[in-house]
């Protein structure tokens, strides 16, 4: 009995030593982010824009790639492809007046987030977040990735279209009257464009899938919420000239259903139920 106690109170222990550290690397992550409020202000919701961008990547630490360079590219790879690329694409798309300031903040975005992923990685290590456990990541074979590829973009086409509707005609009319003339005007290539979207945000968290020694479900979960706080939910806590409150939740709500849907069926798709055997454990199984 003693030696059982002792051992739950040593496990206990570390749990919330590990607590304690995910919240200095949050905490400390966030800071970067209050680079942006220098020009822009809000000091305070930057930090917690960038502190829950950093909670949510928190995954990607403890179990993802095990190097310093490989947390570093996984993450940067998000940052930029799904926080500034999809994201100020999308804006510049529906807001052409304003497509000098997308570009003059996708520059600075790309110095703010490469700092970011850096400042990331090195906590990870110096706070020794990395998870140690071996756990093999089962992966499609190569013949399969690129259809799955393609399809889980396509998929974001339908739930772009499905839930971005559904909040179009009950909540956000109002804010964007000539929404639906804007995408009519564009025709096909409407469609073409949230499908290049949704391939670059598949290809982005394609190196977390593959390295995240997670089971199957937690997984897709933890895919689906990177994508949903870096593609949208994080960005929009911070008060903006162009939205009111009431818009950005709406949106954080929207995208919250559209790219959760996506992280998860990327994940889904890529990685199956259970690990492929290879013919020489099939050769030792039938011995």
């Amino acid at each position: 009995m003693g030696p059982d106690i002792a051992s739950f109170l040593r496990s206990k222990k570390e749990e919330q030593a590990m607590t304690l550290r995910i919240g200095m690397f949050c905490l400390l992550s966030g800071l970067c982010f209050t680079i942006s409020s220098m020009g822009a202000g809000h000091f305070g919701w930057w930090w917690l824009s960038g502190a829950v961008v950093a909670a949510s990547l928190v995954p990607v630490v403890r179990y993802g790639p095990r190097g310093l360079i490989g947390q570093f590219g996984a993450i940067f790879t998000i940052l930029v492809s799904v926080g500034l690329v999809c994201t100020l694409s999308e804006g510049a798309l529906f807001l052409p007046t304003i497509k000098a300031q997308m570009v003059t903040a996708l520059v600075g975005g790309i110095v703010v987030y490469a700092l970011a992923a850096a400042v990331m990685a090195a906590l990870a290590k110096m706070l020794r977040l990395t998870d140690a456990g071996k756990i093999e990541v089962a992966h499609r074979s190569t013949a399969m990735l690129v259809p799955f590829i393609l399809l889980s973009a396509g998929s974001y086409v339908l739930y772009y279209e499905v839930f971005g509707a559904i909040t179009y005609l009950g909540f956000t009319k109002k804010y964007y009257p000539h929404a639906a003339e804007e995408v009519a005007a564009l025709g096909l290539w409407f469609f073409g464009y949230q499908l290049l979207r949704g391939l670059v945000m598949t290809l982005a968290v394609l190196p977390v899938i593959y390295t995240l020694r997670l089971p199957r479900w937690k997984a897709a979960i933890a895919v689906g919420i990177i994508i949903w706080v870096v593609g949208g939910a994080g960005p929009l806590l911070v008060p903006n000239a162009m939205m009111t409150g009431t818009q950005r939740f709406i949106h954080i709500i929207e995208i919250m259903t559209q790219n959760v849907a996506l992280g998860m069926t990327a994940l889904l798709l890529m990685r199956p139920k259970t690990l492929p055997v290879s013919a020489a454990e099939r050769s030792m199984t039938t011995a």
